[in-house]
């Protein structure tokens, strides 16, 4: 039994990280607006409801699909500075980013809001931004899981003053119960707001003016002011010249379903990849979450993400070999490795190409970076959103004039140009977050996703066959005991490595532990429910019965809402 339950309606369903951010997607819905003006307001909430994970100046990568049927991904990705030196931090840090203004890259999640509405809304910035202008100026209450965070990340926000105002405005951390203002962050996206309504009544005009407000305008002016006084290269012309491209979405049958992901500018083929390295291998006849069914899993996805590792980057710096990695015949040649009576024990080395040699950590797990969120919208006339936005501010000063932290995504490129995520001038990291979109051979759609940079695609594949495979409901799909791989270097710096180490779910029953840890797995216990197993939000549509089924994973604050 579960938690919660699915919620279902005829009309439209929204599921996000926070309940203010589904309830504003949720008013917009009831307002007239479709999937994109409601997915689009759940994220820009998102930055404000949950900043530890998600800053108004992150990333925001999305995935449409719309009623006819066609799809597009939105690279909500911004890349390096253009004036920055590629051998800077070899040649200054140590091989290391460090923290601060040197891991900028473009923010691009406010031109990601603004190009979605721009091709496929309905309605004006001003209209999809209200909700998170209200929270961030009235505030709302702190929730157990943002106490948390802002504790074990206090002695990183006390390092700036931006910071340090909104996480500890008297001197501590702020505790459950007490309010979070962001006056800041408030006029920010109200001068954004303005600036679209004082271009007139035309739709278009309106989003252009919100657009320069932050990529050309004032706002623009004070972040590279800041960059500038902190010894930052972002500059206002790559401000001005930053547009968050319509990139080719990667999409493979499965069972007569479709996946649809974004492509290797983030992580999202992995998820194709361990999806048919599973059906290679066979899970058919095996229990839900036995030790044979985890093991093979298990495997799999360790094998893409060692691709994901050797392969993936920015598409216009790095030929990454997606069809290749996804042909049949060679995702039949990486099964063949799988060996049921024995676990890797180590990040299983690459085909065709030289192996890398890697430092294993030292310590229990990765240090965890506050990462992202997610909301998922279908509406009335079927047209899917789904959207993962991110970047904390763990790491990264907040310019305390407009309440935001330009992109500090830079920590997930490698010091070293020569490794396929490696920095560049003008190059993009290489993203963690996902979006992904389900299309079921019925005709219907299961827009999901999740946080939890590493864990995310794992997280995402055990929902998603928990939905498709073993038949569960969305909800109990998602409160279903989850396990993780960390048998691969962080996507996160200072990208540790563990080799063969799993983590699971304290549910997972001990003997399968055991059993696993038998075959050579090296087990990591958490706790019975943890926020480090993500925090799965999912939509699955049901052409037949017309209805839309929500879930949100209760172990971050997330909800879903259906009419």
């Amino acid at each position: 039994m579960s938690h919660r339950p699915t919620v279902y309606g005829t009309r439209h369903a929204v599921s996000a990280g926070h309940y203010l951010a589904a309830a504003a997607a949720f008013s917009i819905l009831e307002s007239g607006g479709n999937a994109i003006d409601a997915g689009c307001a759940a994220g820009i909430a998102l930055g404000v409801l949950q900043p530890d994970l998600v800053n108004v100046a992150g990333v925001a990568p999305i995935l449409i699909r719309l009623a006819d049927g066609s799809v597009e991904s939105i690279a909500g990705l911004g890349w390096w500075p253009k004036s920055l030196p590629a051998d800077l931090f070899m040649r200054e840090h140590g091989g290391k980013i460090p923290d601060g203004v040197l891991r900028t890259v473009v923010p691009s999640a406010p031109d990601a809001w603004i190009t979605a509405l721009r091709r496929h809304g309905t309605m004006r910035f001003a209209d999809v931004a209200a909700s998170a202008i209200r929270f961030a100026a009235e505030g709302y209450s702190v929730y157990p899981l943002l106490e948390t965070s802002i504790k074990s990340h206090a002695h990183e926000y006390a390092r700036w003053e931006g910071n340090t105002a909104i996480f500890m405005p008297r001197g501590k951390p702020l505790a459950t119960g007490e309010m979070l203002i962001q006056t800041a962050l408030s006029r920010t996206l109200q001068y954004m707001a303005d600036q679209d309504l004082a271009a007139g009544p035309d739709r278009m005009a309106g989003l252009q003016a919100a657009h320069d407000a932050f990529y050309k305008g004032d706002i623009a002016r004070e972040i590279t002011r800041f960059q500038q006084e902190n010894g930052g290269y972002l500059s206002m012309s790559d401000l001005a010249e930053y547009h968050s491209p319509i990139e080719p979405v990667v999409r493979r049958n499965w069972r007569g379903h479709e996946l649809i992901t974004c492509g290797p500018w983030c992580q999202g083929p992995a998820l194709q990849q361990a999806l048919a390295l599973v059906e290679q291998v066979g899970i058919e006849g095996l229990a839900h979450n036995s030790a044979d069914y985890i093991h093979r899993l298990t495997e799999c996805i360790n094998l893409a993400l060692a691709d994901r590792e050797h392969f993936f980057g920015d598409p216009n710096f790095v030929d990454v070999p997606i069809n290749h990695l996804l042909d049949p015949a060679t995702i039949k040649r990486r099964a063949a490795a799988v060996r049921d009576d024995r676990a890797f024990g180590e990040m299983p080395a690459p085909l065709d190409i030289p192996n890398r040699s890697y430092q294993a950590s030292e310590l229990e797990l990765p240090r965890v970076e506050a990462d992202t969120s997610y909301a998922c919208v279908v509406d009335r006339w079927g047209n899917a959103f789904s959207v993962t936005p991110s970047d904390g501010c763990g790491n990264v000063p907040i310019i305390p004039s407009l309440g935001i932290a330009p992109s500090g995504r830079g920590s997930q490129s490698r010091p070293d140009p020569k490794h396929p995520a490696g920095v560049a001038p003008g190059k993009r990291p290489r993203l963690t977050p996902n979006p992904a979109i389900l299309v079921t051979e019925d005709g219907g759609v299961m827009p999901f996703g999740t946080p939890g940079g590493d864990v995310q695609i794992q997280a995402m594949l055990q929902v998603m066959l928990n939905v498709m495979h073993f038949g569960m409901d969305p909800q109990t799909a998602i409160e279903a005991p989850r396990f993780a791989s960390y048998s691969f270097p962080s996507s996160f710096a200072p990208f540790e490595y563990f080799p063969g180490r799993l983590a699971m779910e304290g549910r997972i029953d001990k003997s399968v532990r055991d059993d696993l840890a038998a075959r050579g797995h090296e087990i990591h216990t958490w706790p019975e429910w943890t926020w480090l197993a993500g925090s799965v939000e999912a939509i699955l549509s049901d052409p037949k019965t017309g209805l839309k089924g929500g879930g949100a994973d209760p172990r971050r604050p997330a909800y879903a809402i259906a009419i």
